[in-house]
Protein backbone atom coordinates (compact mmCIF):
# COMPACT_ATOMS: atom_id res chain seq x y z
CA UNK A 1 0.00 0.00 0.00
CA UNK A 2 1.46 3.55 -0.72
CA UNK A 3 1.99 5.93 1.62
CA UNK A 4 -0.16 9.40 1.31
CA UNK A 5 1.56 12.42 1.08
CA UNK A 6 0.17 13.53 4.11
CA UNK A 7 2.16 11.28 5.77
CA UNK A 8 5.69 11.47 3.83
CA UNK A 9 4.93 15.20 5.16
CA UNK A 10 4.57 14.60 8.46
CA UNK A 11 7.91 12.65 8.28
CA UNK A 12 9.96 14.94 6.43
CA UNK A 13 8.90 17.16 9.34
CA UNK A 14 10.78 14.81 11.37
CA UNK A 15 13.90 14.74 9.35
CA UNK A 16 13.08 11.51 7.73
CA UNK A 17 15.49 12.11 4.74
CA UNK A 18 13.97 8.52 2.95
CA UNK A 19 10.19 10.33 3.49
CA UNK A 20 11.04 12.96 1.72
CA UNK A 21 13.09 10.90 -0.90
CA UNK A 22 9.93 9.17 -1.51
CA UNK A 23 8.29 12.43 -2.02
CA UNK A 24 10.69 13.17 -5.07
CA UNK A 25 10.30 9.73 -6.59
CA UNK A 26 6.82 10.47 -6.75
CA UNK A 27 6.93 13.95 -8.39
CA UNK A 28 9.82 14.71 -9.96
CA UNK A 29 8.60 13.84 -13.55
CA UNK A 30 5.51 16.56 -13.12
CA UNK A 31 8.02 18.53 -11.71
CA UNK A 32 9.85 18.95 -14.36
CA UNK A 33 7.10 18.34 -17.25
CA UNK A 34 5.34 21.75 -15.37
CA UNK A 35 8.68 23.41 -15.89
CA UNK A 36 9.59 22.28 -19.22
CA UNK A 37 6.15 23.25 -20.34
CA UNK A 38 6.94 26.74 -19.17
CA UNK A 39 10.03 26.98 -20.08
CA UNK A 40 10.58 25.09 -22.93
CA UNK A 41 14.38 24.20 -22.27
CA UNK A 42 15.29 21.00 -20.82
CA UNK A 43 18.11 21.95 -19.01
CA UNK A 44 16.28 25.13 -17.17
CA UNK A 45 13.64 22.56 -16.74
CA UNK A 46 15.79 19.91 -14.60
CA UNK A 47 17.46 23.06 -12.84
CA UNK A 48 14.15 24.49 -11.69
CA UNK A 49 12.90 21.02 -10.43
CA UNK A 50 15.87 20.72 -8.32
CA UNK A 51 15.60 24.13 -7.48
CA UNK A 52 12.08 23.38 -6.29
CA UNK A 53 12.75 20.33 -4.17
CA UNK A 54 15.41 22.16 -2.52
CA UNK A 55 13.32 24.74 -1.38
CA UNK A 56 10.71 21.86 -0.15
CA UNK A 57 13.29 20.36 1.54
CA UNK A 58 14.86 23.44 3.40
CA UNK A 59 11.19 24.90 3.92
CA UNK A 60 8.83 21.67 4.48
CA UNK A 61 9.10 22.54 8.38
CA UNK A 62 6.76 25.83 7.02
CA UNK A 63 4.32 24.32 5.35
CA UNK A 64 1.04 24.83 6.82
CA UNK A 65 -1.11 21.70 5.09
CA UNK A 66 -3.59 23.82 3.96
CA UNK A 67 -3.36 22.41 0.69
CA UNK A 68 -2.27 19.42 -0.78
CA UNK A 69 1.66 18.35 -0.86
CA UNK A 70 1.63 18.54 -5.05
CA UNK A 71 0.04 21.97 -4.71
CA UNK A 72 2.56 23.66 -3.21
CA UNK A 73 5.35 22.09 -5.14
CA UNK A 74 3.52 23.20 -8.09
CA UNK A 75 3.11 26.32 -6.50
CA UNK A 76 6.86 26.94 -6.18
CA UNK A 77 7.90 25.11 -9.31
CA UNK A 78 5.85 27.75 -11.44
CA UNK A 79 7.49 30.73 -9.03
CA UNK A 80 10.51 29.59 -10.11
CA UNK A 81 9.92 28.91 -13.70
CA UNK A 82 8.12 32.71 -14.03
CA UNK A 83 11.67 33.43 -12.10
CA UNK A 84 13.66 32.07 -14.85
CA UNK A 85 11.51 33.22 -17.68
CA UNK A 86 12.54 37.05 -16.37
CA UNK A 87 15.96 36.45 -15.90
CA UNK A 88 16.33 34.57 -19.18
CA UNK A 89 14.49 37.73 -21.06
CA UNK A 90 16.79 40.02 -19.62
CA UNK A 91 20.12 37.98 -21.18
CA UNK A 92 20.99 39.02 -24.90
CA UNK A 93 20.69 36.55 -27.88
CA UNK A 94 23.97 36.62 -27.65
CA UNK A 95 24.37 35.22 -24.14
CA UNK A 96 21.73 32.29 -24.70
CA UNK A 97 23.87 31.55 -27.95
CA UNK A 98 26.88 31.17 -26.09
CA UNK A 99 25.48 29.39 -23.03
CA UNK A 100 24.49 26.45 -25.00
CA UNK A 101 27.12 25.59 -27.33
CA UNK A 102 26.66 24.62 -30.77
CA UNK A 103 27.98 20.44 -29.20
CA UNK A 104 24.61 19.82 -28.10
CA UNK A 105 24.13 16.08 -28.58
CA UNK A 106 20.31 16.04 -27.15
CA UNK A 107 18.95 16.46 -30.51
CA UNK A 108 19.17 12.92 -30.92
CA UNK A 109 16.44 13.06 -27.99
CA UNK A 110 14.59 14.36 -29.70
CA UNK A 111 13.51 12.93 -32.73
CA UNK A 112 10.16 11.55 -32.63
CA UNK A 113 8.93 7.96 -33.57
CA UNK A 114 7.75 8.03 -37.20
CA UNK A 115 7.46 4.26 -37.88
CA UNK A 116 4.46 3.98 -40.29
CA UNK A 117 3.53 7.92 -40.12
CA UNK A 118 2.83 9.82 -43.20
CA UNK A 119 6.04 11.97 -43.93
CA UNK A 120 3.34 14.95 -45.06
CA UNK A 121 1.26 14.43 -41.81
CA UNK A 122 4.60 14.47 -39.64
CA UNK A 123 5.47 18.00 -41.12
CA UNK A 124 1.57 19.47 -40.82
CA UNK A 125 1.92 18.10 -37.23
CA UNK A 126 5.50 19.33 -36.49
CA UNK A 127 4.67 22.65 -37.75
CA UNK A 128 1.04 22.88 -35.74
CA UNK A 129 3.40 22.04 -32.88
CA UNK A 130 5.74 24.85 -33.45
CA UNK A 131 2.71 27.14 -34.35
CA UNK A 132 0.90 26.23 -30.33
CA UNK A 133 4.42 26.62 -28.93
CA UNK A 134 5.23 29.33 -30.51
CA UNK A 135 1.33 31.19 -29.36
CA UNK A 136 1.80 29.86 -25.93
CA UNK A 137 5.11 31.85 -25.43
CA UNK A 138 3.67 34.93 -26.46
CA UNK A 139 0.83 34.77 -23.26
CA UNK A 140 2.05 36.90 -20.19
CA UNK A 141 3.44 33.82 -17.15
CA UNK A 142 0.44 33.81 -15.37
CA UNK A 143 -1.65 32.98 -18.73
CA UNK A 144 1.35 30.34 -19.83
CA UNK A 145 0.62 29.04 -16.13
CA UNK A 146 -3.07 28.50 -16.12
CA UNK A 147 -3.07 27.31 -19.70
CA UNK A 148 -0.12 24.54 -18.86
CA UNK A 149 -1.38 23.67 -15.33
CA UNK A 150 -5.02 23.03 -16.74
CA UNK A 151 -3.90 21.69 -20.20
CA UNK A 152 -1.09 19.69 -19.88
CA UNK A 153 -1.56 18.50 -16.03
CA UNK A 154 -5.32 18.28 -16.00
CA UNK A 155 -5.59 20.76 -13.01
CA UNK A 156 -9.22 21.31 -11.44
CA UNK A 157 -9.90 25.07 -10.84
CA UNK A 158 -9.74 24.81 -7.63
CA UNK A 159 -6.08 23.46 -7.58
CA UNK A 160 -5.07 25.91 -9.60
CA UNK A 161 -5.92 28.84 -7.58
CA UNK A 162 -4.08 27.14 -4.67
CA UNK A 163 -0.63 27.01 -6.64
CA UNK A 164 -1.25 30.41 -8.15
CA UNK A 165 -2.33 31.67 -4.83
CA UNK A 166 -5.47 33.12 -6.29
CA UNK A 167 -9.03 33.41 -7.00
CA UNK A 168 -11.14 30.41 -8.59
CA UNK A 169 -12.12 33.09 -10.49
CA UNK A 170 -9.24 35.15 -11.95
CA UNK A 171 -8.18 31.25 -12.65
CA UNK A 172 -11.23 31.39 -15.07
CA UNK A 173 -10.66 34.70 -16.05
CA UNK A 174 -7.06 34.30 -16.86
CA UNK A 175 -7.75 30.98 -18.43
CA UNK A 176 -10.42 32.14 -20.81
CA UNK A 177 -8.24 35.16 -21.69
CA UNK A 178 -5.70 32.72 -22.86
CA UNK A 179 -7.40 30.79 -24.72
CA UNK A 180 -8.88 33.85 -27.05
CA UNK A 181 -5.76 34.83 -27.28
CA UNK A 182 -4.27 31.26 -28.78
CA UNK A 183 -7.27 30.90 -30.41
CA UNK A 184 -6.75 34.35 -31.99
CA UNK A 185 -2.98 33.51 -32.76
CA UNK A 186 -3.90 30.22 -34.43
CA UNK A 187 -6.55 30.99 -36.21
CA UNK A 188 -4.20 33.55 -38.51
CA UNK A 189 -1.79 31.41 -38.80
CA UNK A 190 -3.77 28.02 -39.42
Amino acid sequence: MEVSDWELVRRCKQDDRQAFQELVERYQRKAVAIALGMLHDREDALEVAQEAFTKVFTSISKFKEESSFYTWLYRIIVNLSIDRQRQRSRRSMFERHQSRGDDDDDWVESIPDTHGLNPSDLVAERELGQQIRAAINELTPAHKAVILLRAVEGLSYEEISQVLQCSRGTVMSRLHYARKRLQKRLGHDL
